[in-house]
């Protein structure tokens, strides 16, 4: 007689147990974070200056979702005690004291982890197409959508739902922040146009390889785009304070970026394949919703 698998049946939570949500403003500097910073944020604590596991978004988003959050830089640290001290953090994070940690492996996955052993409900919406559902990186979700615009923060925190009766996990991927820095309600038909990796594979085949790329931008170009970053962050503190106003008490926030941007320094633009403090160094701040 045919059989049918069937599904897990999902555990109880612990006692507890909180939501936890991670924004990730794609692409943010540190330093455009001071020159503008989210008043609605205030309350969560003092921002720090942490770095990127990565220089571009894929890669640092799988970092995230393994629970490693953007670093601090301690010399005289072996690495293994910095991840220890960070893991450690997961029990305030979660209102989970008696985390068996040893029950991330071998995944070694935080939406793994918080569906199939905390019983969590797990959650993303992204904005950067190169984070699509069909990618690596959803794995273990209840629900997991590319945005239809990549710089639309408001849309995803109207598509926010909590249960009652079991915590949450929700990553949110924000767009405005990322190049072209763009509010949602600005006309397209200006932005100048560069492609990420999906882009590129989207169009390689219709590209020669000897083809001109296009010219590097100019100095009054370059610091315009910072500008556009600095004001963009200043729109989204609205997006911000709309999304502690439905988050459930007792939600552990983090705010943070996967990587920085380069507006010329040492001549570089963007984020990606290049090797710079200002790509590696990003805002983060944590604490408690209440």
């Amino acid at each position: 007689m045919e059989t049918t698998a069937r599904t897990p049946e999902r555990p109880r939570p612990p006692a507890g147990a909180r939501n936890l949500v991670i924004v990730i403003l794609d692409s943010l500097r540190h330093d455009t974070w001071l020159a503008a910073p989210p008043r609605s944020l205030a309350s969560l604590g003092q921002v720090e200056r942490r770095f990127s596991y990565a220089s571009w978004t894929a890669p640092s988003h799988y970092n995230l979702l393994m629970g490693l959050l953007p670093h601090t830089n301690p010399p005289h640290v072996y690495a293994s005690e910095y991840y220890k001290q960070d893991f450690l953090r997961y029990s305030e994070r979660l209102g989970v004291q008696d985390i068996e940690f040893k029950l991330l492996l071998p995944s070694i996955f935080l939406p793994t982890y918080l569906r199939h052993t905390l019983g969590y409900l797990t959650h993303a919406r992204v904005s950067m197409p190169v984070l699509n559902k069909h990618t690596i990186i959803n794995r273990d979700f209840d629900s997991y959508e590319l945005m239809p615009k990549h710089n639309d923060m408001a849309a995803m925190v109207d598509e926010l739902e909590f249960s009652e009766e079991r915590p949450s996990f929700w990553m949110l991927n924000v767009g405005e922040t990322h190049y072209p820095y763009a509010p949602p309600h600005e006309d397209p038909s200006e932005w100048p146009h560069i492609s990420g990796v999906h882009g590129v594979f989207k169009h390689l085949d219709d590209l020669r390889a000897d083809e001109q790329g296009a010219d590097f931008f100019d100095d009054a170009r370059l610091r315009q785009l910072q500008e556009r970053q600095v004001a963009v962050l200043e729109y989204l503190d609205g997006v911000l304070a709309r999304l502690l106003e439905k988050l459930p008490e007792n939600t552990w926030l983090v705010v943070t970026s996967d990587h920085g941007e380069l507006f010329g320094e040492d001549g570089f633009f963007g984020h990606g394949p290049i090797a710079h403090d200002k790509v590696l160094e990003v805002p983060f701040v944590e604490g408690l919703v209440r």
